[in-house]
């Protein structure tokens, strides 16, 4: 319970620190804010108007305070371009992004660690050579390439599956699966190869341990061996690989929503960042922060279920 206190606490300066920087995104732009939304033919009423819209025209401090007082309400503002609120724009974008995220870390995780596993228990021979060039491979590929040649091989030549959009599990499992199967795998390729190498060579740290030989010395399965003694001794190093390739999905899926046109968060970004739709961008950048800061917590959380010693 202490452990998990600390953890806990530990966090709210980090949110603190987000929340600043976050704000002074608005301010540290460069030139006047308003002037920029406003754009070129504007005329000075229209920028004020903006500029007071926005609260710019209050001293820095009582900006600060009155949006944070907003953002622990659940308010992130108005959007300037279409005057809806941020937090519902964000909600109506959430569902792809979350599905994505999810299916393409469940594809990765799923595929990586028997791989990885398969490596590491046969080092030195043709499988592990070639597991770890397909991986190499992997990695290599920029995921718009990937996504690229997934949708001209499939999508455009076989025609199995759609080339773009996103359908909603409630409007049936099979269009749902079919919309999201390319960008599942063109993201998860990356992430599959970063975390397939990981467990390889975590595993094969802990498989030259002294208590694997006397276990194996035992007559103790391969099975038994690999999954009860040596995976959850190399748990630590893969947990933080999978903690960070999640995080890393949340700015990553900019670019599968773009290439695949999936109405998500990424596609959000990249739309109001065009627009220069600031206080759209401002609520992406904080909801964003504040998940990589729960993954990371979680992450933590996970070391002390799987190394004890850490909660001491």
């Amino acid at each position: 319970m202490n452990y998990l206190i600390k953890r806990i606490l530990a966090v709210i300066p980090v949110l603190a620190v987000v929340a600043v920087i976050v704000f002074l995104l608005l301010h540290l732009s460069p030139g006047d804010p308003a002037v920029i939304i406003a754009g070129d033919t504007a005329s000075a009423a229209d920028i004020e108007h903006i500029r007071h819209t926005l609260g710019l025209d209050r001293p820095l401090p009582e900006q600060f305070a009155g949006w944070l007082g907003q953002v622990l309400q659940g308010n992130l503002g108005v959007s300037v371009f279409t005057g809806l609120p941020v937090a519902e724009m964000i909600a109506q974008r959430v569902e792809p992004t979350l599905w994505v995220s999810a299916l393409t870390m469940l594809f990765a995780v799923v595929f990586a660690l028997p791989m990885g596993i398969l490596a590491a228990w046969k080092a030195g021979t043709w499988v592990d050579r070639l597991i770890s060039g397909l991986a190499v491979a992997a990695f290599s590929l920029p995921v718009f390439v990937i996504g690229y040649g997934l949708v001209y091989g499939f999508s455009t030549t076989l025609g199995w599956f759609p080339v773009q959009g996103f359908k909603s599990l409630s409007e049936g499992f099979v269009p749902f699966i079919r919309h999201l199967a390319l960008p599942v795998v063109s993201g998860g390729l990356i992430y599959m190869a970063l975390l397939a190498r990981m467990t390889r060579s975590t595993m094969l740290e802990v498989l030259g341990e002294d208590y694997i030989r006397t276990a194996r010395a035992k007559g103790l399965s391969s099975r038994r061996l690999l999954l009860r003694h040596a995976l959850k001794n190399a748990a630590v190093p893969i947990v933080t690989t999978i903690g960070l390739g999640i995080a890393m999905l949340l700015s990553g899926v900019i670019v599968t929503e773009s290439v695949f046109a999936i109405p998500g968060i990424g596609r959000l970004t990249v739309d109001s960042i065009l627009r220069r739709d600031y206080p759209v961008i401002q609520g992406i950048v904080l909801v964003t922060a504040a998940a990589y800061v729960a993954i990371n917590l979680v992450t933590d959380l996970l070391y002390g279920l799987f190394d004890p010693r850490i909660r001491y």
